[in-house]
């Protein structure tokens, strides 16, 4: 069984479920980015407008009941940076109170107080991928190369951040349990800046970029603690992005270097480390090397495995794949822990695990097979808690609505939240605490489900 002060809850961010009401955050560079006109037509955002969102910034009670019902001791959210600071603070070293909007201030400190009224543990990040439109302007980066406003790729920005997380400790800490500082870092860098498929701002090809904005975060990251940790004895960690690669003997190296590569820069700097998992990478050695920024690459991913299988299909091994094409593949996340206990020793967090099923198909089996690993080595690895990604659908980046990551649907028109099957199996498996007959479960689902499993 899992100990006692194993905590079970969820994942929240800011701006991916905030707006919905009548509250809407239009100056962070994801708005400016998923509204743009062209951005729509030319097929990098869903044309989704986050406006329409779940709505948790005025329903938060609602968010916070179901976390309760379902016997949660545990919950994440994001504070939006571009909501506290809708100007910029460049030229402010002292007294961010004049310049803060502090109505929102306000309204955070109400959300974190229902929060903490039942006896829930809150962490708290401070950036989920969103920065403030005077930080970053993606599209003029995107189609002019216009800098002024390059968001990690700015040397200033670390300064900046350091200010909003000094601010944020003095106006919150006496509610959060934990903070973090960010959330996969490694994702804003690469995916903006080697993979503009993705349909992350800025979606350019700069290596060059690239590097500097993994440097800058891990400043960000190193100056935000130490300014953090002089306000608060409460744990400052990191969540990161992490995967398992599997593959010929190229695999360590790939590993490595999209893993230790950010970590080792800011572990010294981090009480805990929160790890994101959702699926495997497969790689094959490449014929000749690849020079991205400061590193060569030898190898290549594998279509048909992990992120890239189709959707509602299988991967190239057999597991089934869900509405967002990614592989089953609970083994990983027990490698990936197992390697950075092995690595850095912190206590960890799983911050983020969980599956895009709009009918509630895999959802199940997701939640048996990734718990049953934690539970196995649960003794190995100093693991604190689970944080299931997540308890509503989202605002999903450049895929809009379409990909529906809930524990519980939400019907984006009325704003009403109706649990799927999988809310209750998880607040069962909160209340026994542990997977054991649970898995029972899987004979009563589908036949050819449960083989994959």
């Amino acid at each position: 069984m899992f100990d006692e002060d194993f905590k079970f809850g969820v994942s929240l961010s800011g701006f991916q479920f905030e707006m919905g009401g009548g509250q809407v955050d239009p100056n962070t560079d994801w708005y400016h980015w998923s509204t743009d006109d062209l951005n729509d037509y030319a097929g990098l955002v869903s044309g989704d407008n986050p406006e329409n969102g779940p709505n948790y910034w005025e329903n938060y009670e609602q968010f916070h009941q179901l976390a309760e019902d379902a016997g949660m001791k545990a919950f994440r959210i994001g504070l939006e940076w571009s909501r506290i600071f809708p100007e910029a603070t460049f030229a402010i070293d002292g007294g961010l109170e004049n310049l803060a909007d502090m109505e929102a201030v306000a309204h955070y400190s109400e959300m974190m107080k229902d929060l903490k009224s039942r006896d829930i543990d809150l962490m708290v990040d401070l950036n989920h991928f969103t920065l403030p439109a005077w930080a970053h302007d993606p599209l003029a980066v995107n189609r002019n190369r216009d800098m002024e406003k390059a968001g990690w790729v700015d040397e200033r920005l670390p300064e900046e951040f350091k200010k909003f997380a000094r601010f944020s400790v003095r106006q919150f800490g006496e509610y959060a349990d934990s903070w973090s500082t960010m959330n996969e870092p490694n994702v804003v860098a690469d995916l903006g800046y080697l993979s503009p498929k993705s349909g992350f701002p800025p979606a350019i090809i700069s290596p060059e970029m690239f590097e500097k904005a993994m440097k800058n975060q891990a400043r960000a990251h190193n100056q935000a603690y130490e300014a953090m940790k002089e306000e608060t004895d409460r744990p400052v960690g990191l969540i990161y992005a992490s995967v398992w690669i599997d593959g010929d003997e190229s695999a360590e190296a790939a590993f490595e270097y999209s893993n230790y590569r950010f970590l080792d820069r800011t572990m010294e700097n981090s009480d805990f480390l929160g790890v994101n998992y959702y699926t495997r990478s497969v790689v094959e050695k490449r014929d000749e090397g690849l020079q991205i920024g400061e590193s060569e690459v030898t190898w290549r991913d594998l279509p048909g495995y992990g992120y890239a299988c189709p959707p509602n299909g299988s991967s190239r091994a057999g597991r089934f794949s869900t509405d967002i094409g990614w592989e089953y593949y609970p083994e990983g996340l027990e490698n990936v822990l197992l390697k950075f206990a092995e690595q850095y020793g912190k206590p960890m967090f799983v911050t983020e695990n969980g599956t895009a099923d709009a009918q509630d198909n895999y959802r199940p089996y997701y939640l048996l097979g990734h718990l049953e690993v934690l539970e196995n080595i649960e003794d190995q690895v100093d693991l604190r808690g689970y944080y299931h990604w997540s308890l509503v659908d989202n605002f999903e980046w450049a895929e809009g609505f379409d990909k529906r990551f809930g524990l519980v649907h939400v019907d984006f028109e009325e704003k009403k939240y109706i649990p799927r099957p999988s809310y209750y199996l998880y607040r069962e498996i909160i209340k026994q605490r542990t997977v054991g007959k649970l898995k029972q479960l899987l004979d009563l689902l589908d036949g050819e489900g449960a083989s994959r499993v």
